[in-house]
């Protein structure tokens, strides 16, 4: 047996990409599936769960507590998106109004599934986040009104925090006036990121840590709009799919087409510890849902093994990967074997 050692920069750049894809998947599968009011509701059910987890903490590790309201949202979409790969501006217009700009390509809306985002769904993103800093900043006042979305046809998702001289109603939060435009943006003079401090592999694990979010938020938001076993059928079909279509660039990125080596390097980058025998791959560990584990159902694990299953599938078609030993069961450890196929015995 064999301890796989801490995971480098391309096995973070591959499970950030990886998992990056599977929630843009999971989302069109939504669509497909279930329909645009079922996939909206998923959508502002899954920013409004990362909103109450990482917005104020993120505000005082940014140092942004002490700014003006309206200004430190606004910053705060810039400085944290901006470690994920996502490209995003702002401009403060006044200590009460201030702007932000999210630019082609849209992160969460990868690649050409842009063009099958219904305005709807997008909308609600906003609602999930935007419309409630001003609610967990105590602050009734500060609303967000948004100026143009991608898919309305407008060159990126555009916006404004604004505090007004009144405390706005519950439907006032999210406003959308499509005749403003956001003043012009100096993008030398935003933040930049220290090349010392920041160096390569510092950001490949943000990026990492990014998309991880995003799972993590995912599968338990799933569970609780559809139900434990239809947030698995969606989370598994959308996983095996995923996971084929990104195999091959998958294996580019980590340099093997070997698929023990493949998913035990995958599995560390979610900073668990991996030991490997022969096809067997121990996984020590689930950092990805740690501090989850009131809320976990198997259907969490079940779902999310699809994704697994369609890596190995382009890699060797002969391979099955068995879910033996389950930590999310009790057991010690998670057991992963990549079986070969044979012909089956007679029943």
């Amino acid at each position: 047996m064999r301890t796989v050692p801490e995971s480098h920069e391309k096995d973070n750049s591959a499970l950030s990409d990886l998992f990056h894809r599977y929630l843009t998947g999971v989302l069109l599968t939504l669509l497909s599936e279930k329909g645009e009011d079922c996939a909206a509701e998923v959508v502002q059910a899954l920013f409004r769960r990362q909103h109450h987890e990482k917005f104020i903490p993120g505000l005082h590790k940014l140092e942004l507590a002490q700014e003006p309201h309206a200004v430190a949202c606004a910053k705060y979409h810039y400085l944290s998106n901006h470690l994920g790969g996502v490209s995003v501006a702002f401009v403060a217009e006044s200590e009460k109004k201030a702007w932000v700009r999210y630019l082609p390509p849209r992160w969460i809306f990868d690649g050409t599934a842009l063009a099958s985002i219904p305005t709807k769904v997008a909308r609600a993103m906003l609602h999930g986040w935007h419309g409630h800093n001003g609610v967990s900043l105590e602050n009734r006042r500060l609303g967000f009104v948004c100026t143009g979305q991608t898919m309305d046809g407008f060159p990126g998702l555009e916006g404004y925090y604004i505090e007004e001289d009144y405390e706005l109603d519950p439907d006032q939060r999210v406003r959308f006036r499509f005749g403003e435009q956001c003043p012009p943006i100096d993008y030398e003079l935003l933040p930049q990121l220290s090349a010392e401090e920041w160096p390569s592999e510092r950001i490949a694990k943000a990026s990492r840590k990014y998309s991880m979010e995003y799972v993590r938020n995912l599968l338990p938001v799933l569970s609780e709009v559809l139900g434990p076993l239809q947030a698995q059928g969606i989370l598994y079909r959308a996983g095996r799919r995923i996971g084929m279509q990104f195999s091959v660039e998958t294996q580019k990125t980590l340099g093997t087409s070997d698929p023990v080596s493949m998913l035990a390097r995958l599995f560390r980058a979610q900073g668990d510890r991996i030991t490997i025998a022969g096809a067997q791959i121990q996984q020590h560990g689930w950092q990805l849902m740690a501090g989850l584990e009131k809320e976990c159902v198997p259907e969490w694990m079940d779902g999310l093994a699809g994704l697994w299953e369609g890596l190995i599938a382009v890699v060797d078609s002969r391979r099955r990967l068995v879910l033996g030993e389950r930590m999310d069961l009790g057991d010690s450890s998670f057991a992963w074997d990549l079986r070969y196929v044979a012909e089956p015995k007679p029943f």
